[in-house]
């Protein structure tokens, strides 16, 4: 069947307009809760986590009607970071998972992500399903069997306690003086108050959400703020979350910032000498960089390359045993101890690796030289499908034959936003310049 409400991160758009309302967010909580309550045997249960979004009170209250209607006990977790909802639903013995937040998106933007009784994201099978059910409507409970809702205060600091078990034992964090931007988003009071709690010395950013300025010119898309603080301050880092903190930007001691390629590289190096890295390769999406591809050949590693999305990445490491991947944007997944892509618990393996080490955060952020790379996004209106016009595909065609050998040419949707990307890697920078700038004037051309 064809999927509407689902795309590639979960369900997400404009709050208040479809599907992103508080209807269809009832509806699918109804949904999902058939969909895990088919047991009807024994209690179920449904852990909720949002971050600070306006809208995220109308989302909370929607999806708990629907999985109460439907029998399901909710338990509400407030603002955590997405990583945190992933981990509960295993701790907590719950049969589903779900995060409301849209992510590194807009204030006005929000979304609704599932994770299984594993604490892995849907398949697409499953949602799929739940999709279909929504559209058909489900059978509420009788009235003696509706869930009860509970309000769950420890959450993150069951989360705060997994990360600091994923560090060394007895690893503390003195003398290191971090910046750490929170995007006004869901991990506002973790991240300051883990690092802390860790010995270092913390110079919070981010940390006054009103509902509605998470990721306003700050965090993971906005680190320039975060760049300036560290200067100013002689931090030896600054960690930049996004609005769920499940992805992470570094910006080393000089304020230059490094991306979730130089993370990975750090990383897959590291665990490969110390006989971690299973299956001898790293995943990522076709969005990571040539140069990072490079790097892992000359230590004898591979790279195996997804569609963008991190639970694409997360697929492809279930499927060959790997246990580390991510994404350029930020999203780094361990899979040894995380089922989702986690910022914060990135930035403390990059630590990790600055007090084992004694290097600093410009050393262990520059593993490689990245090959030149331009991603130009094009907006377009809903409904509209500009990559299907024959000029674009002209556009694309004569692209791929000019850069040919020397580089590469991504075109695709974003999975989240009305976006057309158009990037390119190549080692003459003139050339990948002359190619995304027309082959974006063509997309514009046709969305216009």
């Amino acid at each position: 069947m064809a999927r509407e409400l689902f795309g590639t991160d979960g369900v997400r758009g404009l709050a208040n307009t479809h599907p992103m309302t508080a209807d269809i967010a009832l509806r699918i909580g109804a949904a999902a809760g058939r969909y895990f309550r088919r047991d009807r045997s024994r209690a179920h249960r449904v852990v909720i986590g949002k971050d600070t979004r306006l809208s995220g009170y109308m989302f909370e209250n929607a999806l708990t009607a629907g999985f109460t209607s439907t029998g399901m006990n909710v338990l509400l977790l407030g603002p955590v970071p997405t990583p945190a909802v992933g981990l509960l639903t295993v701790s907590m013995r719950a049969d589903v998972g779900v995060m409301i937040s849209a992510s590194h998106n807009p204030a006005h933007d929000n979304g609704i992500k599932f994770f299984g009784p594993d604490g892995f994201k849907l398949s697409d099978a499953a949602e799929e399903e739940i999709e279909a059910m929504v559209a058909e409507g489900v059978q509420p409970a009788q009235a003696q069997n509706i869930g009860r809702a509970k309000r769950i205060d420890e959450g993150r600091f069951r989360y705060m306690e997994r990360l600091k078990s994923t560090m060394p034992y007895g690893m503390r964090l003195d003398g290191v003086k971090v910046v750490v931007d929170c995007a006004n988003g869901a991990a506002y009071r973790t991240a300051p108050d883990l690092l802390w709690e860790l010995g270092a010395d913390v110079v919070p950013l981010g940390t006054a959400p009103n509902g509605m300025n998470i990721n306003e010119r700050c965090g993971s898309t906005h680190p320039e703020e975060a760049a300036a603080a560290v200067v100013a301050h002689g931090a030896d880092l600054g960690i930049c979350l996004d609005g769920d903190a499940d992805r992470v930007i570094l910006i080393d001691e000089t304020g230059r910032v490094a991306d979730g390629d130089q993370v990975m590289a750090l990383l897959a190096s590291r665990w490969s000498q110390e006989g971690l890295l299973k299956g001898g390769a790293l995943v990522a999406t076709v969005m990571s960089n040539l140069g990072l591809e490079r790097f892992l050949r000359g230590y004898g590693l591979r790279l195996e390359r997804t569609a963008v999305g991190d639970r694409y990445v997360v697929e492809r490491m279930r499927q060959g045993g790997f246990n580390l991947g991510g994404e350029q944007s930020g999203h780094i997944v361990m899979t040894d101890f995380a089922t989702t892509g986690d910022g914060l618990m990135a930035a403390l393996q990059f630590i990790v690796s600055m007090v084992k080490s004694g290097q600093p955060a410009s050393t262990l952020a520059a593993q490689f030289q990245p090959v030149p790379q331009m991603l130009e996004n094009v907006r377009y209106a809903s409904g509209q499908d500009p990559l299907a016009a024959d000029p674009v595909q002209q556009a694309i065609a004569e692209g791929e034959r000019r850069l040919a050998a020397n580089g590469r040419l991504v075109i695709r949707k974003s999975g989240t936003e009305p976006l057309i990307r158009v990037m390119a890697e190549a080692e003459d920078e003139a050339l990948m310049r002359d190619v995304v700038k027309e082959i974006a004037a063509a997309v514009t051309a046709a969305a216009s």
